[in-house]
């Protein structure tokens, strides 16, 4: 099984409550990176800021139950299936319980509990 894995765009920063405000004030306010407030419907993430990053995107989660930061990546494979079965054969198994996703996503996470996103690539 040829499975190849790309970086995505998109990195998530799961940012305590208590520390939230300060944090996008910093991206928007220091650094002077464009940061746009987007609505959200999840459960774990009370509201979401976008910061253009260079061709990357930074999400700022405000997430009311943590009490550290966590940075979570994407990653873009050419077919889920295959890269989930793939994983699941090298004893890498998908935690999907960690945050609401669409069905053709998953999350998984390095042994040190790196999370990524994994999903699958769009094609153009």
């Amino acid at each position: 099984m040829d499975t190849h894995f790309e970086a995505g765009i998109n990195i998530a920063i799961k940012i305590p409550k208590s520390k939230y405000e300060k944090t996008v004030a910093f991206y928007k306010d220091i650094l002077k990176l464009e940061v746009e407030e987007k609505p959200i419907s999840n459960p774990t993430v009370s509201r979401t800021h976008q910061v253009k990053f260079g061709h990357n995107i930074i999400w700022l989660d405000c997430v009311d139950n943590y009490t550290q930061s966590e940075t979570w990546l994407q990653l873009t494979v050419p077919n889920i299936e295959q890269a989930t079965e793939y994983l699941v054969s090298k004893g890498v198994e998908t935690c999907d319980e960690l945050e609401e996703l669409s069905p053709n996503m998953h999350w998984i996470q390095d042994p040190s509990g790196t999370v990524f996103n994994l999903q699958e690539r769009v094609l153009k």
